[in-house]
């Protein structure tokens, strides 16, 4: 039996993530991947859409679900985790309470310069009340001539949904947030939420490491950037792991390229998401990266800070459902006839 290598580790015993194989020149299967997640990581999966990375991150979650001592969540912007159900994770929609966000952050979270009239008076609302509708009901009497417009973005993120008194930022030995349904701003201040509370208790807490997962992360650039910079800078010391997932690295920050010791690199054609990669790239990465990534769905280039070395790798099969690909007419209810 091959021996199995272990990205991410010193290869001290320790429960790992079964990934996939190598890839070997010649297209043969190569020894056993897996990933140590004995450790807090903070990682990064790019690739163009239907390459694989979603994909990717699903079999993440499905280990990480199966391994005690760790607890994941997962953001899922596109309705593509569901499946995870069967592996068991809890699906649920994000609702959290006006409180999980701190009163600086409301401007931000409703699209309003903090420095502005409405965006003041929202930000002392928040600060007064510890509901939304406590907030909305400040504004009303504040009699301030701001009040119109801070009380309509209230009353826009009254509507999303998201908000509940009785909303809790938990996990439930693992967790899918489907957050499909919800605006942009809205989805922002779910990973806020949940990215705040899940630092600040893993900091005064012996529990599961939690692992903060992240699909389509380019879309998190409101209200979450201060929540994703925290986990990336700085939670691996309290024990919380990151993982972002995106097809469009050159809209992240460098922050988060930078930060990551694991990338999991699928096909990718832009220029632009290619020379963001290579700007961050480690110095033992002697090779462009443009001439490592694959050109095959599911297979993957793993930049490895532990081992610093890149590692060709071909993704294991989904235990649960993948749900990240796109309709084809073929589904609805329509056939395809050769001519």
């Amino acid at each position: 039996m091959q021996r199995t290598h272990v990205l991410g580790g010193d290869g001290e015993s320790g429960p790992t993530a079964a990934l996939g194989h190598y890839r070997a020149q010649d297209g043969s299967r190569g020894a056993p991947v897996a990933l140590d997640i004995d450790r807090p990581h903070a990682a990064l999966v790019v690739g163009k859409r239907g390459t694989g990375k979603s994909y990717t991150l699903g079999v993440l979650a499905e280990e990480l679900l199966a391994t005690p001592g760790v607890e994941p969540l997962v953001v899922d912007p596109m309705d593509a985790f569901g499946p995870l159900a069967a592996a068991g994770a809890t699906v649920r929609k994000p609702r959290v309470p006006a409180s999980a966000l701190p009163p600086r952050a409301w401007p931000d979270a409703l699209g309003l310069d903090p420095d502005s009239p409405p965006g003041a008076l929202v930000w002392r609302a928040a600060s007064e009340a510890d509901t939304l509708a406590g907030m909305r009901a400040f504004v009303a009497d504040s009699g301030d001539g701001a009040r119109r417009a801070a009380g309509n973005r209230l009353a826009l993120a009254d509507s999303w949904g998201v908000f509940d008194p009785e909303g809790r930022t938990d996990l439930d030995g693992g967790t899918v947030l489907d957050c499909a349904a919800l605006p942009r701003p809205a989805m922002n201040v779910a990973l806020r939420a949940f990215g705040s509370a899940l630092y600040e208790r893993a900091l005064g807490e012996d529990g599961p490491l939690p692992w903060v997962l992240v699909d389509e992360a380019h879309a998190f650039d409101g209200a979450a950037a201060p929540a994703l910079r925290t986990l990336l800078t700085r939670g691996r010391a309290p024990g919380v792991s990151t993982v972002l997932a995106t097809q469009r690295p050159a809209a992240l920050p460098e922050l988060a390229i930078s930060q990551s010791d694991l990338l999991f690199a699928h096909r990718l054609t832009s220029a632009a998401d290619i020379d963001a990669l290579a700007a961050a790239r480690p110095t033992y990465l002697a090779d462009p990266l443009a001439s490592r990534l694959p050109t095959e769905t599911g297979h993957a280039v793993v930049v490895d800070d532990a081992t610093e070395a890149v590692h060709p790798i071909a993704v294991r099969e989904r235990r649960t459902e993948h749900a990240g690909e796109s309709p084809r007419a073929t589904t609805r209810g329509g056939s395809v006839t050769p001519e």
